[in-house]
């Protein structure tokens, strides 16, 4: 019998390595003095609650077993005022991170496309 081929999920390492991504990405969003300003007024319970989020998202995004109940893209990030410098910035991070991760260039592409599918939705102004 032929072997199904992998989920992006499960080629990025599955739960585990999803969750310490998104670990390090928010700690680099946080100490960048341009992106800081969107964690302002977050206690650690709702930073707690915004990376789980994440870290569902993603995986539900990815082809992986998780649910994710949070709202829709352009509904969480709408009046933000996010824009194109600011997307730019929290990709350059992204990349950081999946190369710190060691994330083989084939699935950054598709991380990358899934991000870009739902960029409309995520920045308000150019």
């Amino acid at each position: 019998m032929e072997k199904m081929t992998e989920t992006l999920y499960e080629r990025m390492g599955g739960y585990n390595a999803i969750s310490a991504a998104v670990d390090d990405l928010m700690a680099r969003m946080e100490k960048d003095g341009h992106l800081a300003k969107y964690f302002v007024g977050h206690g650690n319970d709702s930073k707690l609650r915004l990376r789980q989020l994440q870290v569902e998202m993603i995986c539900k995004a990815t082809g992986g077993p998780c649910t994710y109940l949070g709202r829709d893209m352009k509904t969480v990030h709408k009046g933000m005022g996010i824009n194109g410098v600011d997307w730019q910035a929290m990709i350059t991070h992204l990349i950081g991170v999946l190369d710190s991760f060691k994330v083989q260039d084939s699935e950054q592409k598709e991380v990358l496309k899934l991000l870009n599918s739902v960029k409309k939705d995520i920045v308000e102004m150019p």
